[in-house]
This record gives structure tokens, C-alpha cells and sequence, in this order.
């Protein structure tokens, strides 16, 4: 059975920088998306950034470019989501979790596997 546990979130001002990090334990596909969600209260959760862990090829909602960078250290199991330039729209429960499809790497329905989430607050 997977296991996805998220670390890295917090509070910053409008600007400033976090970096998110997600342990993977058990096993997964060679070919498996891994990506980062994230939800407010009362709002569908929705995605952030992905990739599929064989072709390294990233994916991001139009809301982040430029401003996030996802990548995956194979070597520790290990996804990490760089935020930089954040506003306080970014402000949500951030989410690590696993498609072992590998395909729809930025939706949200192909995802079976979560973790529990960390919260990222920005303030003006």
C-alpha cells in the first residue's frame, strides 16, 4: 500500500517562498503520475502541478506557471513543490497523491491515493 506524507507548509507574506515535500513509501508504478492538489473549504479540490515519474515531464495549471516547480527525486522517493512569488489565492490545504495510471496527471478523479495534506497560508 502507498504512503504519501507531506511536509514543508506554513505561513508566509504575500511574495514569499515555501517548498513542499512528499514522501512516497510502497510501491508504485514506473510510470505513475504524482502530483500536488490543493483545497480551500467549501471549493472542489484542484490541481496544481504533475508529473508522470518516467517521462519527468511536467504539468501545470495555468494559475502557477511560472511561479511553482514540481520535480521528483527518484533516488528518495521524494516529490517537492517550489513556490515562489506566492498571493494569498495560494492559500489552501496542499495535497500529495498518486495516479498509477499515468495518464490525466493533472486530474483529479484519475487520483486513488492521498495524503493527508499540509496547509500553506499567505497573508497581505
Amino acid at each position: 500500500q502507498v504512503q504519501l506524507v507531506e511536509s514543508g507548509g506554513g505561513s508566509v507574506q504575500t511574495g514569499g517562498s515555501l517548498r513542499l515535500s512528499c514522501v512516497v513509501s510502497g510501491y508504485i508504478p514506473g510510470r505513475a503520475c504524482l502530483g500536488w492538489f490543493r483545497q480551500v473549504p467549501g471549493v472542489e479540490r484542484e490541481a496544481v502541478a504533475a508529473m508522470n515519474i518516467y517521462t519527468g515531464v511536467p504539468e501545470y495549471v495555468d494559475s502557477v506557471k511560472g511561479r511553482f516547480t514540481i520535480s521528483h527525486d527518484k533516488a528518495r522517493n521524494t516529490l517537492s513543490l517550489q513556490m515562489n512569488s506566492l498571493q494569498p489565492d495560494d492559500t489552501a490545504r496542499y495535497y500529495c497523491a498518486a495516479n498509477f495510471n499515468g495518464f490525466w496527471c493533472l486530474t483529479y478523479a484519475a487520483y486513488k491515493n492521498w495524503g493527508q495534506g499540509t496547509q500553506v497560508t499567505v497573508t497581505s
